[in-house]
């Protein structure tokens, strides 16, 4: 068999000419090493752990139900099982449908998905960001950061229920455009109407992608692709002049302190080379008030794109006229050519010097005259025409009451932010107290550090800090001053704890500050390390193919039996101790002690 790192390379190498088609993919799919590979990517996220429509979840994975599911593959007898959908609440109140895949259409989809990436990752445009090796949520800010200075519209698209109204038809019409393997297509096709089951009622599916499913994120991608080149073209057709004609007032400043500097050259007495040198710095002052060009130029125009998923921002400088033609070509495009459609009320469109909603963030063009000299010692207005990034006072109240923190007392009809007690917490022991206000404090500011206004988070810190404290004295039922009189060491609180080995360690409230990070350098810090092309040897498979049990040490074919977290074990037993000592969520057996494991039996 071909090493994965090479196929998916070769596939890669490939996707750069644009014209290329490419041919029998569907027989990568009958290499296990592919298998070993997704199954090794895939198998530490808890949702494996729930049973699919087929009974079935990760437990009791094997090589030969791999290879069983390669067999069904080779003779296209395969057949994604329908989705089984749940339903989880939002933070309105409202329900969202969750479709659960059964565990080997994961396995499979995993692989199709590598394919495909790797196909179509080196073709999709730099403006798109969601679902994207090395892209995030903080790239797509970095580029508008960068990008929109200057703007003076956006433009917020919104699709309506892109996921579930993809056409099936348009997106296998545009996967032939690149891959001619009818088998692969059709496997494609299968996962699109495998449906899902709710209420023990099975539900065919028209369209949309997969619901839950590895593939539908990438899948959607390549669906939007040709909005982000419908968009390129458009731009280039938009923009309009090379540059602005120069600003007539600061044309008259400069012209005033040529005429000063020629008079200087002639002054001898030294009070009045003064006074003109202090004119000369007076009039460089008020010149820097007014910016170099005619921003009413008419014959000067520029439009900016950047996408995330099914989101989108667009900066226009031009006038609101040209706004409202940008809206209604992509709304006409996306219908008429992918059979979607643009919300007119969600759809908005916003004067830069108001904010847009993009990604959690608000979004404006500040508006400002404040100066400083630049490396040459000339005077600029840095700030103004700037992009901002700035974190709402209404997102942190939001994830505030989200956290359960926060409670509101109104004073002479103004607002007043109280910490509250999280009494669901004051059953856990102190160490698991404070590492979870530390966990939401950082992930908090890890998604938000990239504001401008990135020192508002103190104010959110504040309210988890003082919450904290009324948590633990409601834990021990005593009042927040004795807890930090008892917890407090050195000007930090602090939680004492004792290691496994005897050792005692010490564990500090969240105090590292809440610099911002520039999102021109540090726009991948959200990423995770990930790599599509790294595809060795598993320690999951070499385990398996000992076939040496990891419990009783019997010699034959074994099975990997899993658990959700390992924090759930309790110790108590021979193989819970073996499967905390190695920090490992997996622990391959033969088929008697995994059924020990389930019957409660094996100790």
């Amino acid at each position: 068999m071909r090493n994965p790192e090479r196929v998916l390379n070769s596939l890669m190498e490939h996707s750069k000419t644009s014209s290329y088609k490419f041919e029998r993919l569907y027989r990568i799919l009958f290499n296990d090493e592919m298998f070993y590979v997704a199954y090794q990517r895939i198998y530490a996220k808890e949702g494996n752990m729930t049973e699919g429509s087929d009974g079935q979840s990760i437990d009791n994975m094997s090589l030969s139900r791999i290879e069983k599911l390669i067999s069904s593959l080779k003779d296209e007898s395969y057949q994604p099982q329908p989705s089984r959908r749940v339903y989880i609440p939002k933070k309105n109140g409202k329900m969202r449908p969750l479709g659960i895949p059964a565990f080997d259409d994961k396995l499979v989809q995993e692989v199709t998905r590598m394919i495909l990436e790797a196909i179509y990752e080196g073709h999709f445009e730099y403006t798109s960001h969601g679902f994207r090796l090395n892209r995030s949520c903080h790239t797509a800010l970095a580029q508008i950061q960068k990008s929109f200075s200057g703007a003076k519209w956006f433009i917020e698209g919104d699709i309506k229920g892109f996921f579930d109204n993809i056409s099936h038809d348009v997106l296998i019409s545009i996967l032939k455009e690149r891959i001619s393997d009818d088998r692969f297509i059709r496997l494609i096709s299968k996962f699109l109407n495998a449906g899902y089951i709710e209420d023990w009622t099975f539900h065919k599916t028209h369209s949309g992608t997969p619901q839950g499913g590895i593939v539908s994120p990438l899948l959607a991608n390549i669906y939007l692709d040709r909005l982000d080149k419908y968009m390129k073209e458009y731009i280039v057709k938009f923009d309009k002049g090379e540059k602005r004609r120069p600003s007539k007032v600061r044309k008259d400043f400069e012209n005033a302190r040529k005429r000063t500097e020629r008079k200087l050259k002639s002054v001898e007495d030294e009070n009045e080379r003064a006074v003109l040198i202090q004119r000369i710095k007076t009039e460089d002052k008020e010149r820097a008030m007014f910016p170099s060009c005619d921003e009413m130029d008419t014959d000067y125009k520029r439009l900016k794109y950047v996408r995330y998923a099914d989101d989108f921002l667009i900066g226009i400088i031009g006038s609101k006229q040209d706004a409202k033609e940008v809206k209604e070509d992509i709304k006409n495009f996306l219908y008429e050519k992918l059979k979607l459609e643009l919300s007119d009320e969600k759809t908005l469109i916003t004067h830069t010097e108001d904010s847009a909603r993009f990604l959690g963030y608000e979004i404006f063009v500040r508006k400002s005259n404040a100066q400083r000299r630049d490396i040459a010692g000339r005077l600029r207005r840095t700030y103004g025409k700037r992009v901002y990034l700035k974190i709402s006072t209404e997102t942190m109240r939001n994830k505030l009451l989200d956290y359960g923190v926060l409670e509101f007392r109104y004073q002479n009809g103004k607002e007043i932010w109280k910490p509250k007690c999280r009494s669901g917490l004051i059953f856990n022991d102190d160490l698991e107290i404070l590492d979870r206000y530390n966990r939401e404090i950082r992930g908090f500011y890890n998604y938000y550090s990239i504001a401008n206004n990135c020192s508002e988070l103190h104010n959110f810190r504040f309210i988890m800090e003082y919450s904290m404290y009324k948590t633990f004295a409601g834990k021990y039922k005593s009042s927040t001053r004795k807890i930090n009189a008892k917890y407090r060491m050195n000007g930090k609180f602090t939680v004492r704890f004792t290691t496994k080995s005897g050792a005692v360690k010490e564990r500090y409230f969240y105090d590292l500050g809440f610099r911002r990070k520039n999102p021109m350098t540090d726009a991948g810090f959200d990423i995770m390390p990930y790599s599509i092309f790294d595809a060795g040897r598993t320690s999951l498979i070499d385990r398996l193919k000992a076939e040496k049990c990891e419990m009783c040490g019997a010699t034959e074919k074994l099975v990997m039996h899993h658990v959700r977290k390992l924090k759930n074990l309790e110790g108590k037993k021979n193989w819970e101790r073996h499967m905390i000592a190695r920090r490992r969520k997996t622990v391959a057996v033969c088929h008697s002690c995994h059924q020990k494991i389930h019957n409660g039996t094996l100790h």
